[in-house]
C-alpha cells in the first residue's frame, strides 16, 4: 500500500519532468516557418497593430493546453469522483474529502488511475485551445472601437462569453462526456482481469454512439456552454485587466516575465469555478448517467438537481470545488504562461530584425 509521502514524491518528480520537457520543447522543437492562412489584428501596447496568425494560436494554444492537461489531470479525476460520490449521506458520516478521495484512488487503482480520461483530454485540447484563443481575439476585434482599436472591459467580457460558448459546442462537450465516462470507471489498472467497460477514449466514443446515439456525446451541452462561457468571460476579463495593471506599474517592461503571466493566470483562472460550481456538478452527473429515449434535457437537469437537494443538501452542489479550483487556477497559470512564451517565440522568428514591435 502506498503511503501519502510516496504519492507526493511520485507526483513531485512527474511535475518536474513535465516542466523540464515543456522548456526543452519550446527551446528546440519550434520550427521557424509556420503557415499563416488567416491573420487577425490585435493591439500592441503602444497602439501599433501587428498581425498574429491563426497558426500561432493553434501552435501556442495547443502546446499550452497539452502542458496544462499533463500537469493537472489528476486533480480533475479527483474532482469528478467527488462530484459523483454519494459518501456522507448516512447519518453521522462526512463526505469524503479531497485528499481522502485521491488516496483512495491511488490505493485501489494505482497512481496511473489519476490519469484516466487523459487520452480524451489530449485529443481535444489542441482544437479547444486553438478555438478559445482564436475566437476570443476575433470577437474582441469585432467589438473593438473602430476609431481607437481599443476594446472596453464589458466587451472583453462578452468576447470571453462568446469564446467559451464556441469552444463548448465545438469541442468541450463531447470531449467531457467521454472523459467523465472513463474517469467514473473504478477499476484497477494493476489487475488485468478487471476489465473496464470503456478501454480507451476511442472505444468509449464508439460504444456511446452505438448504444446511445450520437446525441449522447452532446448530453449536457447547455450546461457545458454556460459553464465555459462564464469561465472564459471571467477568465479573459480578469487576465486582460490584471495584465494592463502590471504594465502600468512596470512601464519600462516591453514584455512581462513568465512568472508574472503565471500569477495573473492563476488569479484569473480561479474566478470561474467559484461562480459556476453548481452548474459543473450537475453537468458531471448528467453526462455520466444514461436515460431513456424521449427524456428532455430540462427533465434530466431538474431530476438531478431535485435529487441532490433532497438527498444530499445544498453542499452537494459544491462537491469537488477544492480540486476544481486547484486544477483550473494552476491550469490557467500554465496555459497563459506557455501560450505567451510560445507566441512570443513564434512571432520573434517570423519578424525581421528591423521590426522590433511586439504585440501584447
Amino acid at each position: 500500500m502506498l503511503k501519502p509521502l510516496q504519492v507526493i514524491h511520485f507526483f513531485g518528480r512527474m511535475w518536474g519532468a513535465l516542466i523540464l520537457f515543456s522548456q526543452l520543447f519550446i527551446r528546440w522543437h519550434l520550427i521557424p516557418s509556420l503557415p499563416n492562412p488567416l491573420d487577425t489584428q490585435i493591439m500592441s501596447r503602444n497602439g501599433d497593430k501587428k498581425p498574429v496568425g491563426f497558426a500561432t494560436h493553434i501552435t501556442a494554444g495547443g502546446i499550452a493546453g497539452a502542458m496544462e492537461a499533463l500537469c493537472c489531470q489528476p486533480l480533475d479525476t479527483i474532482k469528478v469522483r467527488m462530484q459523483l460520490s454519494k459518501s456522507g449521506m448516512a447519518p453521522g458520516t462526512k463526505p469524503r474529502g479531497f485528499l481522502a478521495t485521491g488516496l483512495m484512488i491511488v490505493r485501489r487503482e494505482t497512481p496511473l488511475a489519476l490519469y484516466k480520461g487523459l487520452g480524451a483530454v489530449l485529443s481535444g485540447i489542441v482544437p479547444k485551445m486553438a478555438i478559445r484563443f482564436a475566437s476570443f481575439e476575433t470577437y474582441k476585434e469585432w467589438l473593438a472601437d473602430k476609431s481607437t482599436g481599443n476594446t472596453r472591459v464589458g466587451n472583453i467580457f462578452i468576447a470571453g462569453l462568446a469564446a467559451g460558448t464556441t469552444e463548448a459546442v465545438a469541442v468541450v462537450c463531447p470531449m467531457e462526456v467521454v472523459k467523465i465516462r472513463l474517469q467514473a470507471q473504478q477499476h484497477s489498472l494493476a489487475d488485468p482481469l478487471e476489465a473496464p467497460r470503456y478501454r480507451n477514449a476511442g472505444h468509449a466514443v464508439y460504444t456511446i454512439v452505438r448504444e446511445e446515439g450520437f446525441s449522447a456525446l452532446y448530453r449536457g451541452v447547455s450546461l457545458t456552454a454556460l459553464r465555459q462561457a462564464t469561465n472564459q468571460g471571467a477568465n479573459f476579463t480578469a487576465y486582460q485587466e490584471l495584465k494592463k495593471l502590471a504594465h502600468k506599474y512596470q512601464p519600462d517592461l516591453k514584455d512581462l516575465p513568465s512568472y508574472q503571466h503565471m500569477v495573473i493566470g492563476l488569479i484569473s483562472g480561479a474566478m470561474g469555478p467559484f461562480s459556476n460550481a453548481p452548474i459543473d456538478t450537475i453537468k458531471t452527473r448528467l453526462q455520466k448517467a444514461t436515460y431513456e429515449p424521449g427524456t428532455s434535457a430540462f427533465q434530466r437537469i431538474s431530476a438531478i438537481g431535485k435529487e441532490m437537494w433532497k438527498q444530499e443538501g445544498v453542499r452537494s452542489f459544491y462537491k469537488g470545488i477544492t480540486p476544481r479550483v486547484l486544477r483550473v487556477a494552476p491550469g490557467q497559470a500554465i496555459v497563459f504562461a506557455v501560450y505567451e512564451k510560445v507566441r512570443g517565440i513564434i512571432e520573434t522568428m517570423k519578424v525581421s530584425p528591423s521590426q522590433d514591435r511586439y504585440s501584447e
